[in-house]
């Protein structure tokens, strides 16, 4: 499975995971229980249940680079074009458009 945290200006706001081509989103459960915390997403309100899709979530895939950034992110990072969550993982821990980042979490470093 591969997993990555989900964070809004440093402060972690979930997960998001890949597991047998079905894609999941979690809010962490101390960022529900603060009062002042926003959903990610409007297709992603606030609840303590996860959600789970056959494609990537529209607000995850509409973080992805396009167009020839694309295609220089794929071939430094070894990465095929067509693997929308490798690419997510791989390419979204810093420098984003917006507030939002994703580390990549490895096998020993699975946190849920």
């Amino acid at each position: 499975m591969q997993k990555g945290e989900v964070y809004r200006n440093e402060r972690l706001v979930g997960i998001v995971s890949k597991e047998n081509r079905e894609y999941h989103f979690m809010y962490d459960q101390n960022y529900l229980n603060d009062p002042s915390a926003l959903p990610i997403s409007v297709g992603l309100p606030l609840k303590d249940v996860g959600y789970s899709s056959p494609v990537l979530f529209p607000f995850f895939a509409n973080m992805l680079a396009e167009g020839s950034a694309k295609t220089i992110q794929c071939r430094a990072l070894r990465i095929d074009e067509n693997d929308l969550f490798t690419r997510l993982l791989k390419t979204t821990a810093s420098n984003t458009i917006g507030s939002i980042t994703i580390k990549e979490l490895s096998d020993n470093e699975d946190k849920s």
